[in-house]
């Protein structure tokens, strides 16, 4: 077991794709989403969660439930100790 954080899937996507990700111990985790300026535009999970896998999924809405349009965004996974991010394409 390794802390990651897996290639969103599918990719690219209309309307909904799937993070998993792997956490080694338990904690508070910030996994959110970003437009290519670099603006978090949704928050998937902010607080505490267990070790183990985890899959979520994005709708491709922002934080006020509006489609947000086709383009490149990023997906970040924050930890106390561990930052990953990856890049996701939604195309409509």
């Amino acid at each position: 077991k390794r802390f990651s954080l897996s290639q969103n899937f599918p990719n690219p996507f209309n309307p909904i794709t799937h993070l998993n990700y792997t956490l080694v111990n338990p904690g508070i985790i910030h996994l959110a989403i970003y437009d290519v300026l670099g603006k978090q535009i949704y928050t998937i999970h902010d607080g505490y969660q267990r070790e183990g896998g985890h899959n979520v999924q994005w709708t491709g809405v922002n934080q006020n439930g509006n489609q947000v349009p086709s383009g490149v965004y990023f997906f970040k996974l924050e930890t106390k100790s561990n930052t990953i991010t990856k890049k996701m394409v939604l195309t409509k």
